[in-house]
């Protein structure tokens, strides 16, 4: 087993006292669970990235701090793309998550929600994202779109190629460019390098939370990067995200950070360094604890970054 069931509905990875098991009406549990709003640690990740590339733009525009209006835009087009993303990757994996422990209560294989109605709701929260997305300037808007693309394909990578995480990770570390691209309305060396270390920290993230599914995969014929390092998991984990604050670095660097920016990055890499140490082969527990705490580590970097900004400006 790779964690407990339970037997009200929610599937395993559900956070425990959530107020969507507690307060929201009971026809709308499903689809908020479809929507992972039960579980907010994929819309923090989806949005951590757009928010170290506003405080990054500010640190080179040199702002006092990320605009507030484009973080705030973030978080509600995360929450809504997150859900969407989500709705959809349910949607075509249906049938293998009935075949693996943790999943097999979604919305969907449990048969809590039909397929056509999860198709709409996917509808809603794709109009929702795209209303937020419309209120940067064009060339964000582009960018914006362009996203969909590892979108569409990744639910179906797991299924043909080794590691899809690489793909999940050209998704989610797309906020790396976005919240430049809203300052600069273009993208830059410092934003590009940005997104190679979002890349590589979602890699490394997502191959740490794929530990837990490890002896169901292989009797479903899931792929994952878990699957493919095997033995060396905490190798490869701890390569990622090695590469993840070099590059990291080198677009403060680029961007003109100085020393706070810099301590900041500091203990944004201790902290995936004590991920990599804590990390145990088939500890699907501790896996996901590990994975959770990625939102800590992402908050660290951008309070870094920001705190970076307001300083230079201050002095």
């Amino acid at each position: 087993m790779n964690g407990t069931v339970f037997d009200d509905g929610r599937p395993a990875d559900a956070v425990s006292g959530h107020w969507v098991d507690r307060r929201a009406p009971r026809p709308w549990r499903p689809y908020l669970r479809l929507a992972r709003i039960d579980r907010p640690i994929g819309w923090w990740l989806l949005l951590l990235p757009c928010w170290w590339s506003a405080a990054l733009a500010a640190i080179a525009a040199d702002q006092a701090f990320p605009d507030p209006w484009h973080c705030l835009l973030f978080l509600i087009g995360a929450v809504a793309m997150r859900g969407a993303g989500s709705t959809y990757n349910d949607i075509a994996d249906r049938d293998l998550d009935a075949q693996v422990e943790r999943t097999r209560l979604r919305p969907l294989p449990s048969g809590q929600v039909r397929p056509r109605h999860a198709a709409l709701f996917l509808v809603i929260q794709a109009l929702i994202g795209l209303a937020v997305l419309l209120q940067f300037n064009a060339e964000a808007v582009v960018i914006g779109l362009c996203s969909l693309l590892p979108v569409a394909i990744y639910p179906f990578m797991k299924r043909v190629m080794p590691m899809p995480q690489a793909i999940l990770g050209l998704a989610f570390a797309w906020g790396a460019l976005m919240g430049w691209a809203a300052v600069f309305a273009r993208l830059d060396p410092p934003a590009l390098l940005l997104y190679a270390g979002a890349l590589c920290w979602v890699i490394g993230y997502d191959t740490i939370y794929a530990v837990q599914d490890i002896e169901d995969d292989e009797i479903a014929g899931i792929r994952s990067s878990a699957r493919l390092f095997g033995r060396h998991v905490r190798l490869a984990v701890g390569l990622c995200y090695a590469l993840a604050a070099l590059f990291v670095v080198l677009a403060a660097r680029g961007a003109g950070a100085g020393p706070v920016g810099y301590l900041g990055i500091a203990a944004f890499a201790g902290h995936l360094a004590w991920q990599v140490l804590s990390l145990r082969e088939r500890d699907g527990r501790g896996a996901l604890t590990l994975f959770r705490s990625n939102r800590d580590a992402g908050l660290i970097l951008f309070v870094g970054l920001t705190a970076d900004a307001l300083l230079r400006n201050l002095a």
